[in-house]
């Protein structure tokens, strides 16, 4: 389908970006739709939005001129667009329109791979269309593939009452329970595992995948695109120094992003909040990166990360500068505390990254004495298995060990 990108540049905005930066990333996530040809875009500047068309009627008629010169069957607009003005728009146009938060939730629909994906996009999708009873539901019976906001098989204009989409969320808030269920059980079994879990955050398309991919071996999705990655991957790493560690690889944070996925997406999340530490990954050489950058900060408040949670920030893709300003940007990393300029692409700089992650989770251990049974065998394995034994003195009714351990050990050691 043949689509027409616009980026409201509104003066009134408290809250108003940077219109050059902004487009280039609406046509970045339309981009990130495989059915979606962009055949133009454009920033339109408004003193104030109008309340039942967003843009005045002089505008509209150019645009609508531009649309069928264009032949354009959607219209994305970037920011918030009342289910009035979406109306009335698609009328005085005769195309489809999609605000900002539609076209994320189509984006995440599209890549959502995992059955817990699936249903938070789907409920995520539920809460935004409640107060717009005009589009399709068809969506709801199908796995995964777009929500047909856009079109596609099976999309029939049919209006949806409360009740249907009420009848949906308890229906798939049934069902997403079930699978939270069986992810808590995960959680706690990896809480069992005495190793210390690191997340990937930071904007969407910022490399937290081809990070991943590069310190775990993996082939996650990895792709100079908007949302490549949304349903979390975990992997074992080992640090160069011995330290095993689990590492996560989450979501892409986007500014602006839909309320309706914050709480959708929250326990998708948690595994953000269960880290031990968090590396915040920047895409350096990008215009925008301090705004992204704080962009992920409120998020991450949002979510409830404290402020004094443990962080390292990577400063990744110096590769895409030149020589000089990536030497500029390495030597003033390398001068503040916690920050690594890398390239995850190359793996330059990785190095003393690695080094900096395992020894911010080198806890520290203390001496204690272990007695056991001696038909204790499973508990004993578990001690040797986690090298933490200095010494066994075996006597008549138990063995005593002695032991150099963290209190996360410690902590596993007594739940066994």
């Amino acid at each position: 389908m043949r689509a027409l990108v616009l980026h409201p540049d509104l003066k009134s905005d408290r809250n108003r970006r940077d219109p050059g930066p902004a487009l280039e990333e609406a046509v970045s996530l339309a981009a990130a739709l495989p059915d979606l040809l962009v055949v133009g875009a454009e920033v339109v500047r408004l003193p104030r939005a109008q309340p039942g068309l967003l843009f005045g009627t002089g505008k509209i008629a150019e645009l609508k001129e531009r649309i069928a010169d264009l032949e354009v069957g959607l219209v994305l607009i970037d920011g918030p667009v009342t289910p009035v003005q979406q109306r009335n728009l698609e009328k005085e146009w005769g195309v489809k329109l999609l605000d900002r938060t539609g076209l994320i939730l189509e984006i995440f629909a599209d890549r959502a791979a995992t059955r817990e994906g699936v249903l938070q996009v789907e409920l995520a999708a539920l809460s935004y269309q409640r107060t717009r009873l005009v589009r399709a539901w068809t969506h709801l019976e199908r796995q995964r593939g777009g929500l047909g906001f856009v079109g596609g098989p099976g999309e029939t204009q049919i209006e949806a009452d409360r009740r249907a989409i009420d009848e949906a969320v308890t229906r798939i808030r049934r069902q997403l329970a079930s699978v939270v269920k069986t992810r808590e059980l995960h959680r706690k079994a990896r809480k069992k595992v005495p190793y210390p879990i690191v997340a990937l955050v930071g904007y969407t398309n910022a490399g937290k995948s081809t990070l991943f991919n590069r310190l775990t071996g993996a082939e996650v999705l990895a792709k100079d695109m908007l949302f490549a990655t949304l349903d979390p991957t975990m992997r074992a790493v080992r640090l160069p120094d011995g330290t095993d560690i689990i590492l996560s690889d989450t979501v892409g944070f986007i500014s602006d992003l839909p309320t309706q996925l914050v709480a959708a997406f929250r326990a998708t999340l948690e595994e953000v909040l269960d880290a031990d530490l968090i590396c915040h990954v920047r895409d350096i050489s990008h215009g925008e990166t301090e705004e992204q950058a704080a962009d992920v900060a409120a998020i991450l408040r949002s979510l409830g990360v404290a402020e004094t949670a443990p962080m390292i920030e990577v400063w990744n893709k110096i590769d895409r500068l030149p020589a000089e300003q990536a030497d500029a940007l390495t030597a003033m990393a390398g001068r503040r505390e916690a920050i690594f300029a890398v390239s995850a692409l190359t793996g330059a700089g990785l190095s003393p990254m690695l080094a900096a992650i395992a020894q911010t989770l080198s806890p520290p251990r203390v001496a204690a004495q272990v007695a056991l049974r001696h038909d204790d065998g499973k508990r004993r394995a578990w001690l040797y298995d986690q090298g933490v034994v200095t010494g066994e003195v075996a006597g008549e009714d138990d063995t005593m060990l002695s032991v150099y351990w963290t209190a996360r050990q410690a902590a596993a050691f007594s739940r066994l």
